[in-house]
C-alpha cells in the first residue's frame, strides 16, 4: 500500500482500498493489504486498519458475500474447479477468519485504545453472525450463535499474563443481552475450567471467585434455569469447594417448578460426589410430588431425575413407599400418557425394595375411607405410607384405556427382577398414543344383538310410527 505523508495519510489510502475492494471483485487481493496494515507499529494506523475492517467485513456478512457452511482448506479451495462466485466467497471468508484472528491478538496490545477498538469491532462481527449466519441452519428458523468467535473473545478478555479488568468493564455493556449472557458464561467456565487442569490450586480458586460473586446477585429465572442446566458438569467438578454453592441451590429451590428440580440436582450431585450433608433432600424431592408434575413441560426430566434420586437401594424402606403412595394416589387423576410411565416407575421402586412389597401383598387392604396414608404430611417419614396400601393401582386396573388398565396389573403377578426401561415413556404425549390406539387391528367381525328400529320411538304401531316412519 503507497502510504500518503503527514497525519490522515492512512486513513485515505485505507479508505480507497476499502471502497475499491467494495465496489468490484476484481479488486479483491487490495485486502491483504488492508490486513498488513493491523501488523503496524503505529498504534494509529492500527486503529485506522481495524476501522477499515470493520466497515469491510461488515458490509460482507450484510451483503452475504461470505461463504456460508463448513469452509474447506485454503489450499482446496484454489486448486477447486467451483464457480467464479463460489470461489471468491470462500477465499473472501478465510481473509475475514485471519481478521478476527489479528482481531483477538490486538485484545494484548499495549494500547488500551487500540484494546476497545478491537474488542468493539469484534462484538460487531458477533452481532453481525448471528444475524447473517455463516453454518447452515439445521432448520428453518433455528438461531445460530457464533460460539467459535465469542469464545476467541472470551479467551482475549481471561488473560493469564495480564489484568484485563479495565477492558472486562467495557465488555460488561454486552451483558444486558440474554443470549450474550449465557454465552459469557459458558465460554468462560470452558476456558478457566482448561486452565485449571493445569494449575489445580490457584485457578480453581478464582473459578469459584467469580461464581460465587456471579450467582450472589438476583438472577432473572432464565438466566437461573441456564446456570443450574450447567451446574453438575460444567460448575461444581471444577470448584475448590463445591459446598459453597448449597446457599445458591437452596435459594433455587425455593423458587418452585423447574427451577426447584434442577436445583435439587445440584444438591444430589453435592451430597454423592462430594459428601455434603443435606437431611432434608428427599423433604423437598417429596415436596415437588403435586398433580401438575403430570402436566408441566419438564415432566420427563422430573421423572428421570427422581428416578435417579431414588435408585439407590440403601433408602429406607419408609421413605420408598411414601414416593410410591404419593405417586399412587396422585395417579388416580393422571392423563393416560402419564400413567403409561409412572405405573412401571412405581413398580419398579417395588423391585429395588422387597420391603416396600407389602404395600401390594397386606391382607385386607384399607379402603379410601380408613387408609392411614396422610396425603397432607409434608414429611415422608410421618406419612404412615407403610402401613398403608396401593389400593390405587388396584382401581386403575378398571381404567378406560386398555393399556393402562394392563399395566396396572402388573403388580397382581411375581415383579421379575430386571426392571423397566422408563426411557421410552418419559416423553410419551396424548397424540402418540391416540395414534397407537388408532393403527391397532380389532376384529374383523364383531357379533352384534339388536334390533332394528321401525318408528320415531321403535315401535311398529304407535302413533309416531304412523307419522315418523324411518327408511
Amino acid at each position: 500500500m503507497e502510504r500518503d505523508p503527514g497525519p490522515g495519510g492512512a486513513r485515505r489510502a485505507l479508505g480507497r482500498l476499502l471502497e475499491a475492494v467494495l465496489a468490484s471483485r476484481g479488486e479483491a487481493n487490495a485486502v491483504f493489504d488492508i490486513l498488513a496494515v493491523l501488523q503496524s507499529e503505529d498504534q494509529e494506523e492500527i486503529q485506522e486498519a481495524v476501522r477499515a475492517c470493520s466497515r469491510l467485513f461488515g458490509a460482507l456478512l450484510e451483503r452475504g458475500e461470505l461463504f456460508v457452511g463448513q469452509l474447506p482448506p485454503e489450499e482446496t479451495v484454489m486448486a477447486g474447479s467451483q464457480g467464479a462466485t463460489r470461489k471468491y466467497k470462500m477465499w473472501m471468508r478465510h481473509r475475514y477468519h485471519s481478521c478476527c484472528n489479528r482481531l483477538g491478538e490486538l485484545l494484548a496490545h499495549p494500547s488500551f485504545q487500540v484494546k476497545e477498538l478491537a474488542l468493539g469491532t469484534l462484538m460487531k462481527f458477533v452481532q453481525l453472525e448471528g444475524a447473517h449466519p455463516l453454518e447452515k441452519p439445521k432448520w428453518e428458523g433455528n438461531y445460530l450463535f457464533p460460539r467459535p468467535l465469542f469464545k476467541m473473545v472470551v479467551e482475549g478478555l481471561l488473560s493469564l499474563e495480564e489484568d484485563r479488568s479495565l477492558l472486562l468493564s467495557q465488555f460488561r455493556e454486552y451483558l444486558e443481552h440474554d443470549d450474550i449472557r449465557y454465552h459469557t458464561m459458558q465460554a468462560a467456565s470452558d476456558v478457566v475450567a482448561r486452565v485449571a487442569n493445569g494449575h489445580p490450586e490457584e485457578h480453581r480458586r478464582a473459578f469459584q471467585l467469580m461464581w460465587l460473586g456471579f450467582l450472589k446477585h438476583k438472577l432473572p429465572l432464565s438466566i437461573c434455569k441456564k446456570v443450574l442446566v450447567i451446574m453438575h458438569d460444567s460448575i461444581l467438578p471444577h470448584l475448590a469447594q463445591p459446598s459453597l454453592m448449597i446457599d445458591f441451590l437452596t435459594r433455587a429451590y425455593d423458587i418452585g417448578g423447574a427451577i426447584s428440580l434442577l436445583a435439587l440436582n445440584g444438591l444430589f450431585i453435592l451430597i454423592h460426589k462430594h459428601n455434603l450433608e443435606y437431611p432434608d433432600f428427599y423433604r423437598k424431592l417429596y415436596g415437588l410430588l403435586d398433580p401438575s408434575v403430570f402436566h408441566v413441560k419438564y415432566r420427563a426430566r422430573f421423572f428421570h431425575l427422581a428416578d435417579l434420586f431414588l435408585s439407590s437401594s440403601h433408602l429406607p424402606a419408609y421413605l420408598v413407599a411414601a414416593f410410591a403412595k404419593r405417586l399412587s394416589r396422585l395417579a388416580l387423576t393422571a392423563p393416560p400418557e402419564a400413567l403409561l410411565m409412572v405405573l412401571p416407575f412405581i413398580c419398579n421402586l417395588l423391585r429395588r425394595h422387597p420391603a416396600c412389597r407389602v404395600l401390594v401383598h397386606r391382607p385386607g387392604s384399607p379402603e379410601l375411607d380408613a387408609d392411614p396414608y396422610d396425603p397432607g404430611e409434608e414429611d415422608p417419614a410421618k406419612s404412615r405410607a407403610l402401613e398403608s396400601s396401593l389400593w390405587e393401582l388396584q382401581a386403575l386396573q378398571r381404567h378406560y384405556h386398555p393399556e393402562v388398565s394392563k399395566a396396572a396389573s402388573v403388580i397382581n403377578q411375581v415383579l421379575s427382577v430386571p426392571e423397566v426401561s422408563l426411557a421410552p415413556l418419559l416423553e410419551l404425549t396424548a397424540f402418540e398414543v391416540f395414534e397407537r390406539d388408532l393403527k391397532k387391528k380389532g376384529p374383523e367381525s364383531v357379533p352384534l344383538e339388536f334390533i332394528p328400529a321401525r318408528g320415531l320411538l321403535g315401535r311398529r304401531d304407535d302413533l309416531c310410527a304412523q307419522h315418523f316412519t324411518l327408511s
